[in-house]
């Protein structure tokens, strides 16, 4: 991949000289953005409409494909920051071929430039990747300048950088067009109302490199961090549209732990009523310890964290760089904060056996955790996209196929079927149940499910587990999907 990296102003505030954006209608879809008002069309159009473009939202994980919009366009721009979202879009790109579209096509995001040859396949011009707002001005000013129509194809745009690092100055988020925050997820809370999210970045990128995380290959161990003002600038408009409460989709916000909490504190301060949820490595939840009191004084409620397994061997696989013992030290600690915890897992790798699985199951019982995992994280299956840097994993090449352009990752098949099976059957339970049954219930249908499979004496650990003791009432996002997940029928259903 072709990479930039360096910094680079904001576009000015105005058309340029020779009025070339006042008539560039670009139109920025969203697929799936994990139940949030997708940020990834609020900002760029706030750059686009800046250049004097004139720009249409549509987020198709509320309202339906426009016929009318895509006509009209003179670029389209489909945003794609995660697996599902990608899955989803590649339909997407489908019926817009079979409308006919002849605006210039772009895909941009996370999950974009690793899908490079497949978007262009099916007939995407341009790929954008890393921090692409300023990359997207300079497509629709190409775009508007080409003398036909059917020039755009011509401006193949192939000189843009396939993935830019710049260090932008940010904009504002312009979300005017986009769904109102009350038709999207909310934070349920117990014995409460439900709050309306609002969703924000505070930084995009990560420093680690965890071999399976889909953000390594893009940023490969750099962040960039959204200035303060930005960000603030963003949440109050948000609170001004009714949001209750604030989701971080930094993809660890700990990156930059100074950053972070100078944000949380003025936030804070200026809205002490207003809650927020945040995701944080487990290495970063011990080494800064210290931090977390003052994350649930200014309202902190919930932290993610991608513990993904809890045995040695995929920790050191997936390169975490943390261990069992560090998971529990963050759960107490998590707990002693009075902040409510959420970890995600990757539960079925080639290596999960039949009796990895059952560890799995009994210790999220054990470390009293069956209320906080939401019920999709016991059915996610490994994915191994291009440039993954799980490739470089000796032996893993063992278990992988060609790579899998409908799936969007290299198949693997585990070397004890009924493993596979089991993970299919968890996944069609937590399909149908996970977004009306408890995480309790649900937690007990998988247990229950996963003995009938096993058998004995595997199979005892398990129904000696009463999944409803002791379960943790935490406030929870109503959305029951993950950004890592194969879509589900309401996911599909979208599109």
């Amino acid at each position: 991949m072709s990479t930039t990296d360096r910094s680079t102003p904001a576009p000015e505030d105005a058309a340029a000289a020779d009025g070339t954006q006042a008539a560039c209608a670009v139109l920025l879809i969203s697929t799936y953005d994990l139940g949030h008002q997708p940020f990834g069309l609020a900002s760029p159009a706030s750059w686009l409409r800046a250049a004097g473009c004139e720009v249409t939202t549509l987020d198709l994980a509320i309202d339906t494909l426009d016929p009318d919009a895509v006509g009209e366009a003179d670029l389209i721009a489909l945003y794609l920051p995660m697996h599902t979202a990608t899955r989803l879009g590649m339909s997407v790109l489908d019926r817009l071929r079979e409308l006919g579209v002849r605006a210039h096509l772009c895909a941009y995001g996370l999950y974009a430039p690793a899908n490079e040859t497949l978007l262009r396949a099916k007939g995407v011009q341009t790929v954008l990747g890393g921090e692409f707002e300023e990359q997207l001005v300079t497509l629709a000013r190409r775009v508007r300048t080409s003398e036909r129509p059917d020039d755009s194809a011509t401006a193949d745009k192939r000189d843009l950088p396939l993935i830019t690092l710049d260090r932008l100055s940010f904009r504002v988020p312009d979300r005017q067009g986009l769904p109102t925050l009350d038709r999207y997820g909310a934070m349920t809370f117990p014995g409460s109302d439900d709050r309306v999210v609002a969703y924000t970045e505070a930084t995009r990128g990560c420093k680690h490199l965890c071999r399976h995380c889909p953000v390594v290959p893009v940023y490969k161990g750099k962040f960039r961090v959204v200035q303060r003002e930005v960000v603030l600038g963003d949440i109050e408009h948000q609170i001004r549209a009714g949001a209750q409460h604030i989701t971080f989709g930094d993809p660890d916000f700990f990156n930059g732990p100074a950053h972070a909490m100078a944000l949380v504190r003025e936030l804070h301060q200026r809205h002490p009523t207003i809650t927020y949820d945040v995701v944080i490595k487990i290495q970063h939840l011990v080494d800064h310890d210290d931090l977390l009191p003052e994350l649930a004084r200014t309202g902190c409620v919930l932290v993610t964290s991608a513990v993904e397994a809890f045995d040695e061997h995929t920790l050191e696989v997936f390169d975490k760089r943390h261990t069992r013992e560090d998971f529990a030290r963050a759960v107490a600690l998590l707990r002693a904060s009075g902040i409510a915890f959420a970890p995600t897992f990757v539960a079925f790798t080639p290596w999960t056996t039949r009796e990895s699985y059952i560890d799995f199951l009994t210790s999220i019982h054990e470390f009293g955790l069956v209320g906080n995992v939401p019920p999709v994280q016991y059915a996610i299956r490994l994915l191994v996209p291009r440039e993954s840097r799980l490739l470089e994993w000796p032996g893993m090449l063992d278990f992988l196929g060609e790579f899998d352009d409908e799936a969007l990752s290299h198949p693997w098949v585990h070397p004890d079927p009924l493993v596979d099976r089991l993970q299919e059957e968890v996944f069609a339970l937590v399909d149908e149940h996970g977004a009306t049954a408890s995480r309790a219930e649900v937690f007990a249908m998988i247990c229950a499910r996963t003995a009938e499979l096993v058998g004995q004496p595997l199979a005892q650990r398990l129904l000696s587990l009463d999944p409803a003791d002791e379960v943790e009432q935490i406030p929870q996002p109503s959305e029951p999907w993950f950004c890592c997940a194969e879509p589900g029928r309401n996911q599909w259903d979208i599109v």
